[in-house]
């Protein structure tokens, strides 16, 4: 919008005095009730001009502006096509890259509930999310509750998006009332939340289960099983060919040339 105005208004700055010229650009995609694009001059801390994708048409908010575009009806037609065909092309692409690299083309980020030991606060994390404002607690039977919670700082990602979390402390809460708990997650301008229910069966842990560990350990039995069994096998072999007497000589051998003890 720089390249767009600045003409424009230098065309009308032309004293030897100072002032101040700044663009402001703003792009948008799915808010409600707000325009695709506003782009917007200010002179000397003033709204000088404007345009919209919703009003369709720049707005002039000085006499001076107004008479500059009508003087120049080719200027005013060639900023009409940047400001609502050109940029709005522009800037949509721009926001389709962003919502790539943000992971935000309409999907919520992604809530696990975490745990490094079963004596370890369950922790609510959420990440992967942009902009930086999101709420996140812990709810019994739909209330929220702040008793043995702690929510932690939003912090960033190397992508860009960001992560959080939420704890709680389940020490004081028998199994049985794990599903009454839910955890919630709102991140700022969408309109649906995530609720991830208490469930054991979809915590994610450090701790191994079990279930996890037998096709190893049977797989290590059976390999010290053949093992022994190999070994024992060569030790009996050994002590049967100890026992075993001398060959006798081979017959050959008196065929081979050796002199006759017969006169």
């Amino acid at each position: 919008m720089k390249n767009l105005l600045l003409p424009l208004l230098l065309c009308h700055v032309s004293s030897s005095v100072k002032h101040s010229l700044k663009f402001f650009l703003t792009a948008s995609s799915g808010v409600p009730n707000f325009p695709q694009l506003v782009a917007a001059a200010v002179v000397d801390d003033l709204l000088a001009a404007y345009c919209d994708t919703d009003i369709k048409i720049i707005q002039p908010k000085y006499d001076w502006v107004k008479t500059a575009l009508e003087n120049n009806p080719q200027q005013l037609e060639w900023y009409t096509l940047h400001c609502f065909e050109n940029l709005p092309h522009t800037y949509k692409a721009r926001m389709d890259n962003l919502k790539q690299r943000f992971n935000q083309s309409g999907d919520l980020p992604s809530v696990s509930l975490l745990q490094k030991s079963p004596s370890s606060p369950l922790s609510c994390h959420a990440t992967g999310f942009y902009p930086d404002r999101a709420m996140m607690f812990w709810r019994k039977d739909g209330e929220e509750i702040h008793e043995d919670v702690e929510l932690g700082e939003i912090l960033p990602n190397h992508d860009g998006s960001f992560q959080m979390s939420v704890d709680l402390n389940l020490s004081s809460v028998p199994p049985e009332d794990w599903r009454r708990y839910d955890c919630v997650f709102h991140l700022s301008g969408v309109k649906d939340h995530i609720v991830t229910t208490l469930d054991k069966a979809v915590i994610r842990t450090n701790m191994e289960k079990p279930s996890d560990m037998t096709v190893p350990i049977t797989a290590a039995v059976i390999d010290l099983a053949l093992i022994l069994i190999a070994a024992t096998g060569f030790v009996i072999y050994k002590k049967k060919t100890a026992k075993l007497p001398p060959s006798p000589p081979d017959s050959s051998s008196e065929r081979s040339g050796k002199p006759s003890l017969e006169t």
